[in-house]
């Protein structure tokens, strides 16, 4: 996939490696007496080496890489020690990366590691210093709910956040997941959502019309086509001219992450008929 990363001018490095404190993530060592970057997994591209560098040999570019992996990177970063756990989560907080921040968090949580001084390890209370759990990454158990008449209705959706601005890329409910990719007033317009597109399947959602940087999420689509073996891909749109955007965005970062996805199409009519 193509993403931001950090390039190093071997020809203006001294190795002088001011630059790898500035790195918690692990990506840079010096090397024969040059700084490399030693694994495009661990660099997030977010540039926190740059301002380490006295000669100027540090810029980010974008280029094909693999894709950040923070699960790889919280592997790698535990060894080094408190310190670094805490520099590296204290970047990814200052970025507003507040879904590698969770990713990170959990990390800690599922490993029984002390999660350090400053954050929040009950990630329930919403917090500037780890962001809100409206973003937090879940996967869903529901149980069935009962109704008048013994009516009983069960949401389908299994994971959490759906819209696609707080997604998490790298989240594992994405892997070897049938997507459904939704336009936001679907679910509110067709009576049958959760039964008919629901089932088994993971869910985006997204206004291409409302919602602003669209790029983004195209990229974000890419990680996700490119990384996390996607079996089918269902969008859902309503008929309304605007709403076909779903199709362009979606087909586009599959064209990017050079993916060949089997793609089922569906139109509901404001009048909440699937037509």
């Amino acid at each position: 996939m193509k993403r931001e990363i950090i390039r190093i001018d071997a020809d203006l490095c001294d190795g002088c490696g001011n630059c790898i404190p500035g790195c918690p993530e692990g990506a840079l060592r010096v090397i024969d007496g040059k700084a490399r970057l030693v694994s495009d997994l661990f660099c997030d591209g977010l540039g926190a080496c740059l301002g380490e560098c006295p000669k100027g040999a540090i810029s980010i570019i974008e280029r094909e890489a693999e894709p950040y992996d923070e699960e790889s990177v919280m592997e790698n970063i535990v060894k080094q020690g408190d310190a670094t756990v805490k520099a590296h989560l204290e970047h990814l907080r200052d970025h507003g990366e507040d879904g590698y921040l969770e990713e990170g968090l959990e990390f800690l949580h599922r490993n029984k590691i002390a999660v350090p001084d400053g954050f929040i390890e009950n990630r329930n209370d919403c917090s500037v210093l780890i962001g809100c759990p409206g973003s937090k990454t879940m996967d869903i158990k529901r149980a069935a709910t009962e109704f008048p008449g013994n009516l009983k209705f069960e949401s389908a959706l299994t994971n959490w956040p759906v819209q696609l601005k707080l997604v998490n890329p790298s989240a594992p409910f994405f892997n070897n997941a049938d997507l459904v990719i939704s336009a936001d007033c679907v679910p509110f317009s067709y009576q049958g959502f959760h039964q008919k597109f629901l089932e088994g399947k993971k869910l985006i959602i997204f206004c291409p019309k409302l919602d602003g940087d669209i790029d983004e999420y195209i990229k974000k689509l890419e990680v996700i086509f490119s990384s996390r073996n996607i079996k089918s891909v269902s969008i859902v749109h309503m008929e309304v001219p605007c709403c076909s955007g779903v199709e362009r965005i979606v087909v586009e970062a599959m064209k990017r992450a050079g993916a060949v996805i089997p793609i089922r199409e569906y139109t509901v009519s404001i009048g909440g008929d699937l037509i």
